[in-house]
């Protein structure tokens, strides 16, 4: 192996210009889970010092120096773990004389530590979210000002000591002496000046919670917006607030919120009397809501006891999502359910929590089409309306007490499956069939995923998933043991990854199939329950519209692409990556300014009968005819799609293709030319 000096001219100049890894006037580091990121020369560079190792070397980063051929191996064992891990070991090899040189640290009192450390990987790696905001705090109160004199574990702790900092994970925490007069904290100036409803609000009344002559409560209101907005819609609505409304009486209410108060309360005392004096006051529903550390990714605060002291002396405590849920069911000995992250509703009777449980799983299904002119049918079709609507959204026929106008299908048929059996003969067998295995299949997933808390009694359950639970399974032990053995199925990654590969619908990548809520029904309940591991924990990211399903590793991403349907090749807004196997919540907010992911071919995401398909379709055709989406690599981020619309001579109008009419007439006259070619073949 003879080393070449031009070559590593090259291979230095590489390294600086390299848009990954931390670089240094002298020197390139990178993570080794980044190596295949660098230039190609590079690559094949570290290969030849690899090659000089022996077999069993453990390290975490790669040094390129680049002022002479020399590539050192450093070994953290805490990288992921320790925010400022310390190194062991490094081993240097000399590309020209291929000597190695061993530094050992394990016993030195000082040895030097690691900073910023999202700079050493790359964006997909699964902590850099946490990485970058630590980076982040860092900065922002001056703990990486004059970075030599921080090299080092001593003058790094001389550093946190100065500032009264020290760590809780990859989260800062100060510690401060309440009882100090310097630091009073003002929780009333937590309070927001809205527009709208609060996201709490909002969520439950998308969710129809909030039923006719249902009363409300906001338990810590500030100024009382989300009092004024309900009562213009109607409900009776009253609030407290200790500095705001303080002489206000605490009432009971049908809904009572306890929206963004646990958090910025600092004692732990007062934190938990809160919740279980809102609890105490509800009689239908609780809704929890508290700032959690995945909205933690761009506030200049600083850090405070379990929580932090912000800019205008309010704290304010993140939790993790989780975290959140543990705390809630703890405090007031519940089952919390998740509906939106740190949103979270507590029902009083559990035969309604579990009604609404079920609800988040039930397919929406199409009544039956009328395909045959049964004249007796014809004469009866309203009064046997409300039955046919009954058995499309149960999947069975109804019981004594169950159906409106009961008396008056009874009086004309006896009873109700005489009354269906005229329904069957205006309509298909075979679609009822369905409906009934699909509500099956509803039920089964339900029943599954309350295995992860504490599955209810069957005396628990309303009246109507008992009775569903009767005619779709026989018996409760029944379901319970399909369930039970269908969540056996989800430890197989490769029967996952199979069913995500055979899907008839969603895009598919190396390692992952992604689909359109809309689309979720049409799923094997297998991955329906794959998801709803996920989403019963921690819930869906707000505006989710794509959900993606890993399949070479148990993890599920929620993804917010809110112009999906008005933008040709809409932005990847935002992403929330839930790894199942740790429990950990990773979330990701693109920056427009900075080349944002987009998507492309977006029928592939949903079914023929979504109402843009068709529109879709076409304009997918028309890329693939002029070659735009051959290498999907290079059209990923948005700044890499405009060049390709660019190179190619067009532009996108609404969802059609267009010669850009600034093109050279030649050029165009060219690629017409290859896209009648490609059309040829595509025939």
């Amino acid at each position: 192996m003879v080393f070449d000096p031009q070559q590593f001219l090259i291979i230095a100049e590489c390294c600086e210009k390299s848009p990954i890894g931390k670089k240094l006037p002298k020197a390139l580091y990178i993570h080794h889970s980044a190596l295949s990121h660098l230039d190609p020369i590079i690559q094949e560079y570290e290969q030849k010092a690899r090659y000089l190792l022996t077999e069993n070397t453990d390290f975490d980063l790669i040094k390129f120096n680049t002022d002479d051929p020399k590539i050192s191996y450093l070994y953290y064992p805490n990288f992921d773990t320790d925010p400022h891990p310390a190194i062991v070991k490094s081993i240097i090899v000399d590309l020209i004389t291929h000597d190695l040189k061993i530094w050992e640290y394990e016993k030195r009192d000082n040895p030097p530590i690691l900073h910023r450390k999202e700079t050493f990987v790359t964006s997909e790696y699964p902590l850099y979210e946490s990485f970058a905001h630590l980076t982040y705090c860092e900065e922002t109160l001056g703990l990486l000002d004059q970075s030599r004199f921080i090299g080092t574990k001593n003058e790094w702790k001389k550093r946190l000591l100065a500032h009264h900092i020290t760590f809780n994970d990859h989260y800062l925490t100060c510690k401060v002496e309440l009882k100090s007069p310097k630091v009073q904290i003002e929780r009333h100036k937590a309070a927001m000046v809205r527009s709208d409803l609060s996201r709490p609000l909002k969520t439950a009344l998308e969710l129809g919670l909030f039923k006719e002559d249902m009363t409300f409560f906001d338990y810590g209101c500030g100024y009382g917006g989300d009092i004024e907005r309900l009562e213009q819609r109607g409900y009776v609505s009253h609030g407290w607030d200790p500095y705001y409304r303080s002489d206000q009486p605490l009432r009971k209410a049908d809904i009572v919120n306890l929206g963004y108060i646990i958090n910025v309360i600092e004692s732990l005392g007062e934190r938990r009397d809160a919740l279980i004096n809102a609890w105490n006051l509800t009689q239908q529903v609780l809704i929890v809501a508290a700032q959690v550390l995945i909205d933690d990714e761009r506030r200049g605060v600083v850090a405070y006891g379990d929580g932090i002291i912000t800019n205008r002396n309010t704290f304010q405590k993140y939790y993790e999502q989780e975290e959140l849920k543990i705390y809630i069911d703890q405090v007031l000995k519940v089952d919390s359910i998740p509906i939106s992250i740190g949103i979270y509703l507590i029902f009083k009777d559990e035969e309604k929590a579990q009604f609404f449980r079920a609800s988040f799983f039930r397919s929406r299904l199409k009544t039956p089409r009328i395909q045959r002119k049964v004249r007796q049918f014809e004469d009866y079709q309203i009064l046997l309306t409300p039955l046919i609507e009954f058995v499309t959204n149960r999947g069975r026929l109804p019981v004594k007490g169950e159906l409106e106008n009961e008396g008056e299908i009874k009086l004309e048929f006896g009873n109700f499956r005489r009354a269906f059996k005229l329904i069957l003969e205006a309509t298909d067998l075979e679609e009822w069939d369905q409906i009934e295995d699909k509500r099956r299949q509803d039920l089964l997933l339900y029943v599954a995923l309350s295995k992860f808390g504490e599955r209810p009694k069957y005396v628990h359950l309303s009246r109507e998933m008992r009775e569903d639970i009767k005619a779709l399974f026989g018996n409760y032990q029944k379901a319970c043991l399909l369930a039970d053995l269908t969540l056996l199925s989800l430890r197989d990654i490769e029967n996952i990854a199979d069913l995500c590969k055979e899907s008839v619908v969603g895009k598919k990548t190396a390692n992952s199939l992604l689909i359109h809520v809309s689309a979720m029904e049409t799923l094997e309940p297998l991955l329906r329950l794959y998801e709803g591991t996920a989403n019963r924990t921690f819930g869906r990211l707000d505006d989710c519209n794509i959900i993606q399903f890993y399949f070479h590793k148990p993890q599920i991403a929620y993804l917010s692409v809110p112009d999906f349907d008005q933008e040709a090749h809409p932005i990847i807004r935002a992403k929330m990556t839930i790894d199942l196997q740790n429990q950990k919540v990773y979330y990701w907010e693109a920056d427009p300014e900075l080349n944002p992911q987009i998507i492309h071919e977006k029928e592939t995401f949903i079914t023929e009968d979504y109402p843009l398909y068709n529109k879709f379709l076409k304009l997918t055709k028309q890329e693939k005819e002029r070659g735009l989406l051959d290498n999907n690599k290079k059209i990923r981020h948005l700044k890499d799609w405009l060049n390709m619309l660019q190179e190619n001579c067009v532009e996108i109008k609404g969802h059609l293709i267009y010669w850009r009419k600034d093109a050279d007439p030649y050029q165009v006259k060219l690629l017409k030319s290859k896209i009648k070619q490609r059309k040829a073949k595509l025939r």
